[in-house]
């Protein structure tokens, strides 16, 4: 079989709900990996959520933090980190209305207020050691990659309507990742084809989740997970069992890729 790009989400796609990574899929990677195929990370987690899953995976290049932080070979070719313009009129506009904030780089995650239940429920859903800091100001000091916006579904359209140089894409009833305008799992994927100069033929993706849809419906070879609401499926070429029932490995199966 010619080489394959094989992309993989991370949160409900590579981990199960209990945020394993399956017996399963371990071995689907390491075959994928001996066949000589291209295996990379897709994935809406900044690179500090997710080195120890680089590490037992033995996984070099991926798409992190929904498409704006791009690595190939553990070298970074592309990054679009958000104005922080942009960030000050989003901190003003969420302070007035008691929505947190949760800024992104790629090394750490700094939260404008010291506790709120809201962060503490979404964080906590995601088992990352790392923890929040208080830095209020980092989006004027350091690049900052994406945002984590703490609100309910009722106070999307606001500030859809509001900031049309950003983008919002929920991962959680409690919150949703911001990003720059176009910014996606896609788009990042984009970068990573022209440098490794793959046909379209040639690529795969696996995801589960809202901010997936863009990179499913980009790629060729798109499959997504049992466990997908149906708009994530609907993105999809095809659909293979729950994450929980090494849906990975099943989905790998059916694409011919094992």
């Amino acid at each position: 079989m010619e080489q394959k790009l094989i992309f993989f989400d991370i949160d409900g796609t590579l981990l199960n709900d209990n945020k394993e990574l399956p017996a399963a899929t371990i071995q689907a990677i390491e075959e994928l990996q001996a066949a000589g195929h291209f295996v990379a990370i897709a994935t809406g987690r900044a690179p500090f959520a997710f080195e120890a899953i680089l590490t037992k995976l033995h996984i070099h290049t991926y798409v992190g933090i929904n498409g704006q932080y791009v690595v190939h070979n553990n070298d970074v070719i592309y990054k679009n980190p958000l104005k922080s313009d942009d960030l000050a009129e989003l901190e003003a506009y969420a302070t007035k209305r008691e929505h947190p904030l949760v800024h992104l780089s790629d090394t750490d995650w700094y939260a404008n207020t010291r506790h709120h239940p809201r962060i503490n429920e979404a964080i906590d859903s995601l088992k990352i050691d790392q923890p929040l800091k208080y830095q209020p100001d980092f989006y004027r000091e350091g690049d900052v990659y994406q945002t984590l916006l703490f609100c309910t579904e009722d106070d999307e359209a606001t500030y859809r309507q509001t900031f049309d140089q950003l983008e919002f894409v929920r991962w959680h009833p409690y919150s949703m990742d911001v990003m720059p305008a176009g910014g996606s799992k896609a788009a990042g994927i984009q970068k990573l084809i022209q440098e490794l100069d793959v046909p379209s033929a040639d690529i795969y993706a696996f995801g589960d989740g809202l901010n997936d849809i863009p990179m499913l419906q980009a790629v060729q070879n798109s499959i997504a997970m049992g466990n997908a609401s149906d708009i994530v499926k609907q993105a999809a070429k095809q659909v293979t069992r729950d994450v929980n029932e090494d849906g990975l490995w099943h989905g790998l199966k059916m694409a011919g890729l094992l």
